[in-house]
């Protein structure tokens, strides 16, 4: 069994604090990690103006604008992400919102794609990711046959390497939701790699989406549980990264080989000592 790469989803649990977010980078360095992932907005394209200005309270004043715009990194400070991945060796990239978001990521020289779950739905801005030609994780979450058969449509045509992941958008997650046998669904009917990002609470639902072969596991991360955000509690801390990567290791080991009948050196002395009261 192939280990998973393994993507850890700052998105904006950093709450727009830029030391925050390289204890968060450091924290899946540490972990043992491939990546980290941010989200991109462009907030007056994403977002209605008469919702920007109706009333929401939170650390950056009283409008939903004010917790946007709060949230939102900007150049600086991926220029500063940008410097700071390279200098502990790990990658990263972002989920774009919109279209200018996404060209905006072009100002870095990132491995990967990402469509987001929201993000799926959209044709003009699918089909501006795959001309990138980037490898592009695909979340399905809130998706029909029909979304996901326009996605894979749109990357089969211009040839832009992908793997699509399965998702359940709810946070936390269900246990009951999360219908991981669609896993395998997805990889039968689009015969491509297939990934699983995780809005769950714990490990176990991602170690079981790793024991049906997955090739990519993306779960959100956060330095506590309990700061503000809505993504925070379905978010993996320090323990939970750890635990997660050191199980998913000790699974890949612990697979092993099809080999019935077969004894390990170990075994023939423990079967040689336990055995010496019955005659063979």
């Amino acid at each position: 069994m192939k280990i998973p790469f393994i993507i850890g989803e700052i998105g904006i649990n950093h709450n727009g604090d830029l030391d925050l977010a390289k204890k968060l980078i450091d924290n899946c360095k540490n972990a043992g990690f491939d990546s980290v992932k941010f989200q991109k907005r462009t907030i007056n394209l994403v977002y209605k103006s008469d919702f920007l200005d109706s009333p929401r309270e939170s650390p950056w004043g009283n409008t939903q604008r004010n917790q946007k715009e709060g949230l939102e990194f900007g150049k600086e400070e991926y220029d500063e992400i940008d410097k700071y991945c390279k200098k502990i060796s790990i990658d990263w990239f972002a989920s774009a919102w919109d279209i200018d978001s996404l060209f905006f990521l072009e100002n870095y020289n990132l491995k990967f794609n990402k469509v987001a779950s929201a993000m799926i739905v959209d044709k003009v801005f699918l089909e501006k990711v795959a001309e990138q030609k980037k490898h592009t994780f695909i979340s399905t979450g809130m998706s029909t046959t029909q979304d996901i058969d326009l996605a894979v449509s749109i990357f089969r045509k211009y040839s832009c390497p992908f793997e699509l992941m399965h998702c359940v958008s709810t946070y936390p997650m269900k246990p009951e939701d999360a219908n991981l046998l669609t896993i395998n669904e997805l990889k039968k009917k689009y015969n491509c790699d297939v990934g699983y990002s995780g809005h769950e609470n714990g490990v176990a639902i991602s170690l079981a989406a790793y024991s049906l072969g997955i090739t990519s596991l993306e779960r959100h991360v956060t330095l506590d549980r309990t700061m503000y955000g809505s993504d925070q509690a379905a978010s993996l801390e320090f323990t939970g990264m750890k635990n997660l990567v050191d199980s998913i290791k000790k699974m890949n080991v612990a697979y092993g080989e099809p080999k019935i009948g077969y004894l390990t050196d170990e075994e023939k002395k423990v079967a040689k000592k336990l055995r010496e009261h019955i005659k063979l």
